[in-house]
C-alpha cells in the first residue's frame, strides 16, 4: 500500500512520542558537519583574452573565435552618447538610435531589411545609450559576409527618413506621458535627478519640448560627428577564422577617415542637497524611498574596500539592512541598495526600500540607521569573509562566457581602462580588511550629506514627513509634465 507523506510524518511523530514514555533518550550531540567539508581556493581569473588590434586610421578591433555554435555575433561601439546631446535636445542620441536601424540604407529602407534579415534568421540592430552608440548584428556562420555587408552599408550610409523620426518621437512622447503611472518608477527617476542635479547630463530627462526640437539634421549631423576611424571599437565573436575575419574587417573598415576621437565635456559634480523630498501620489497605499548621495568611479583604488563595504551592507538576504530593516523590524517589503561605482564619472550610493504608507518614516529612519552604522560598527570577521566570498563567486559568473569576457574589454577600451582590470579584481577583494571597510565607510558615507526621495500618498503617512524629526528639510516635488494635456 502507498503511505503519503503527511501518513509517514504522522507515523513518524506516534513513534517518537511512544518511545518517549519507554525511555529517555540522551540528546544528541550539536553538530555541524557541514563545516567539515573542505572547500578548495579558487581557481586563478585568467581569461582567455580577445586578439586585439588597431587599423591605420584608429579602429579598434577585439576577435573571440568560438566555434561551439555555428554563429558569428558582432557588434561596432561609437564613442559619444546622451550626456553629450544638447541641452535643448535631451533625447536625441535615443532617437538616433531608433531611427538609424528603422529608416535603414539609401539603398534599402528599413521595411525590406527586416524581411531581407528574417528569411536568414539573422539580426542588425543600432541603439542608443549614455556614452556611445551601437551597431551590432548576428547570423549564421555561413551568412556573415551578407549580413556584414548590411552592417557595413548601414554604417557608412544610412537614409534617416522623416516618417521614421516621427514614429519614434510619438513612442517617446507616449512614455513621457506616462512616467507618473508608476511610483517606483518616478521615485527612481526623481532621485537620480536629485542625485546628479537637473541640469548635469547624467541627471537629466527628456521631455516634450526637448524631443519634438530633434529634427533630421540633427540626426545627420550627428552620424557624421561620431562617423571616425578613431571613434570606433569593433567586437566579433564566433564560428570564424581570426586571420580570415581581420583581412575582411580591415578591408571594409579602410576605407573611413581617421577623424578626431570624441571628446565629452568636463561635467561638474557636487552632493545634492540633504533633506527630505516628496511627492504625492494619491492612488498608492505604500511609499517608495530612495536615500541617495554621490558613489565613486571604478578606478578609484578604494574600490575594493567599497564593494566589501556595499555587500557588508546589502548583499542579499544577509545583508544588515536587509536583516535588520526587512526581517527584524518588519519595515519594508523590499530593501536594497548599492554604493555605485562607474567607469568615467561617479555613480551612486543608493538605498532603496518599499514600505506600508504607515511606516514610511519608521522605515526611513531604520534604513539611515543602518547607514550610520556603517560608520561606527566595522564588519565582524563573518560578514567579511561572506562579503567577499559573495563578491568573488559572483564575479566569477559574470565572465565565465568569451562573449562575457569580448563584450568586458570592448567596454574597458571605451573608457580607457588597462586590458588587465578584471584580473586584478580578484586581489583587490582579497587584499581588503575589516580596517579598509571601516576607513572608507568613513571617508565616503556621510549620512548628513544625503537626499531622501519619497513617494507616496501623503493623506495614509503618519507621521507626516513634513513634521518628521531627524529627516532634515522637507520640500515639495512637482512632477507635473510639463507641456501635457491638462487631464495628463
Amino acid at each position: 500500500m502507498t503511505i503519503t507523506s503527511r501518513a509517514l510524518a504522522l507515523t513518524l511523530a506516534a513513534g517518537s512520542f511512544a518511545t518517549g514514555f519507554a525511555q529517555t533518550a540522551a540528546p544528541a550531540p550539536h553538530t555541524e558537519p557541514w563545516k567539515a567539508i573542505p572547500i578548495p581556493a579558487l581557481h586563478e581569473f585568467k581569461p582567455a583574452q580577445p586578439i586585439k588590434f588597431e587599423l591605420p586610421n584608429g579602429v579598434l578591433v577585439f576577435l573571440e573565435e568560438d566555434h561551439e555554435l555555428p554563429f558569428i555575433n558582432g557588434f561596432i561601439r561609437v564613442r559619444g552618447g546622451s550626456r553629450d546631446e544638447p541641452a535643448d535636445k535631451v533625447g536625441l542620441v535615443s532617437l538616433y538610435g531608433q531611427v538609424w536601424r528603422t529608416s535603414g540604407t539609401a539603398a534599402t529602407p528599413g521595411d525590406v531589411l527586416d524581411d531581407q534579415l528574417a528569411a536568414k534568421a539573422a539580426h542588425v540592430e543600432t541603439g542608443g545609450g549614455q556614452a556611445s552608440t551601437s551597431l551590432s548584428w548576428s547570423s549564421f556562420s555561413k551568412d556573415f559576409d551578407s549580413v556584414f555587408g548590411v552592417t557595413m552599408d548601414l554604417l557608412q550610409h544610412p537614409d534617416f527618413q522623416q516618417q521614421k523620426l516621427d514614429l519614434a518621437k510619438q513612442s517617446t512622447a507616449s512614455g513621457i506621458l506616462r512616467r507618473n503611472d508608476d511610483a517606483s518608477g518616478i521615485a527612481e527617476r526623481e532621485a537620480v535627478e536629485i542625485a546628479y542635479g537637473k541640469n548635469n547630463p547624467y541627471g537629466r530627462e527628456p521631455e516634450l519640448a526637448t524631443v519634438s526640437a530633434v529634427t533630421l539634421d540633427d540626426l545627420r549631423a550627428w552620424h557624421e560627428k561620431t562617423l571616425t576611424g578613431s571613434n570606433l571599437i569593433v567586437g566579433v565573436i564566433g564560428d570564424f577564422d581570426a586571420k580570415e575575419m581581420e583581412a575582411k574587417l580591415r578591408a571594409a573598415f579602410a576605407s573611413l577617415p581617421r577623424g578626431a576621437q570624441f571628446k565629452s565635456a568636463k561635467v561638474d559634480f557636487s552632493e545634492p542637497a540633504a533633506g527630505v523630498y516628496f511627492a504625492n501620489k494619491a492612488d498608492v497605499d505604500q511609499s517608495n524611498v530612495y536615500i541617495v548621495g554621490l558613489g565613486t568611479q571604478q578606478d578609484n583604488p578604494d574600490y575594493y574596500a567599497l564593494s566589501v563595504m556595499n555587500e557588508v551592507f546589502s548583499g542579499g538576504f544577509g545583508s544588515r539592512v536587509v536583516q535588520n530593516v526587512r526581517t527584524k523590524l518588519g519595515l519594508a517589503y523590499d530593501v536594497g541598495g548599492s554604493f555605485g561605482a562607474a567607469y568615467d564619472h561617479p555613480g551612486l550610493f543608493a538605498v532603496g526600500l518599499g514600505t506600508k504608507s504607515s511606516s514610511t518614516v519608521a522605515a526611513t529612519k531604520a534604513t539611515l540607521d543602518e547607514v550610520r552604522r556603517l560608520r561606527t560598527d566595522p564588519p565582524t570577521a563573518d560578514e567579511l569573509r561572506k562579503a567577499k566570498d559573495d563578491l568573488l563567486n559572483s564575479f566569477i559568473f559574470r565572465y565565465d562566457t568569451p562573449e562575457k569576457v569580448l563584450g568586458e574589454q570592448v567596454t574597458l577600451a571605451v573608457y580607457g581602462y588597462p586590458a588587465d582590470f578584471l584580473e586584478r579584481y580578484r586581489a583587490g577583494v582579497e587584499r581588503v580588511t575589516s580596517a579598509d571597510v571601516a576607513r572608507v565607510a568613513q571617508k565616503y558615507v556621510q549620512p548628513e550629506k544625503l537626499a531622501i526621495i519619497v513617494v507616496g500618498n501623503s493623506s495614509e503617512i503618519q507621521p507626516p514627513l513634513n513634521d518628521a524629526t531627524g529627516l532634515g528639510k522637507f520640500t515639495t516635488i512637482d512632477i507635473t509634465i510639463p507641456g501635457a494635456p491638462k487631464d495628463q
